[in-house]
């Protein structure tokens, strides 16, 4: 059964920085695109980047390119999202995801392809 289990928010002021964890127990890391979403309250979850472990390739929303980072350690089964210049607009509980669609390009930030989801950590930046 696939599990994921984020871990790495809290609250941090505008201009902080945080780093976010995904452990996944997957059968086969490899064969799998993982992503980070979020949600605020009030609004849809938004796809905001992705990673392929097999090959290392990523894909960031505009929101987010530049400022976070996406990365993976294919021995541990886990992804890490490094959160960098917060703002108070990226106040939202944030999930990982897997699924076996194997792209990185942005259809990797539509939440429907996803089958499997973390249980959400929350990130509080305040102003």
């Amino acid at each position: 059964e696939v599990q994921l289990v984020e871990s790495g928010g809290g609250l941090v002021q505008a201009g902080g920085s945080l780093r976010l964890s995904c452990a996944a127990s997957l059968f086969t890391f490899d064969d799998y695109t993982i992503s980070w979403f979020r949600q605020a309250p009030g609004k849809e979850r938004e796809g905001i980047s992705c990673i392929s472990p097999s090959d290392g390739s990523t894909y960031y929303a505009d929101s987010v390119r530049g400022r976070f980072t996406i990365s993976s350690d294919n021995a541990k089964n886990t992804v890490y999202l490094q959160m960098n210049s917060l703002q108070p607009e990226d106040t939202a509980v944030y999930y990982c995801a897997a699924d076996g669609i194997l792209v990185t390009t942005r259809r990797c930030l539509l939440a429907y392809e996803y089958d499997f989801w973390g249980q959400g950590t929350q990130v509080t930046v305040s102003s």
